[in-house]
């Protein structure tokens, strides 16, 4: 697979558990969603412009999140035009942005974002919710039972 996502060539950090068997490093875990994104964990507010093509449009925090379960670090935000924040990765000195793709050519600015904690954006239950979809339908794909 190409990949093209934020910071894809540093993306070889090891998984710090065995939690998704199968899923080694973070290219792995994006072979993965790649098949798991879809209109249903994207973001309620831009759902209406989710598309196969774009699938990762409004995946940025629950999928960061489940990255820090699986490969540890932290999770940063990029504030965009609105107030929200786009969530991105940090394992030691590996930052990667597993779904940079949704903004297309756009250049994003990495550099002295503010950390995003779990309990701030798990408040929304919505989201919430679709991080655990999310979580289930791993888990489910590196068993072999996915179902979308």
């Amino acid at each position: 697979m190409a990949y093209q996502f934020w910071g894809w060539e540093q993306a070889n950090v090891p998984a710090v558990n065995d939690q998704y068997p199968g899923i080694r490093t973070p290219l792995d875990l994006y072979d993965a969603l790649s098949q798991i994104w879809s209109a249903q964990t994207c973001a309620p507010r831009l759902r209406h412009n989710w598309t196969p093509e774009n699938r990762t449009l409004g995946q940025c925090s629950i999928t960061a999140f489940l990255v820090q379960d699986i490969f540890g670090g932290k999770v940063y935000g990029i504030l965009r035009p609105g107030g929200n924040y786009h969530c991105f990765n940090a394992v030691g000195s590996c930052r990667f942005d597993l779904t940079s793709e949704q903004f297309g050519q756009e250049t994003l600015n990495y550099e002295n974002c503010p950390e995003q904690l779990r309990q701030v954006h798990f408040a929304k239950e919505e989201k919430r919710l679709r991080y655990e979809h999310l979580k289930r339908e791993l888990a489910a794909f590196c068993r072999g039972n996915h179902t979308l």
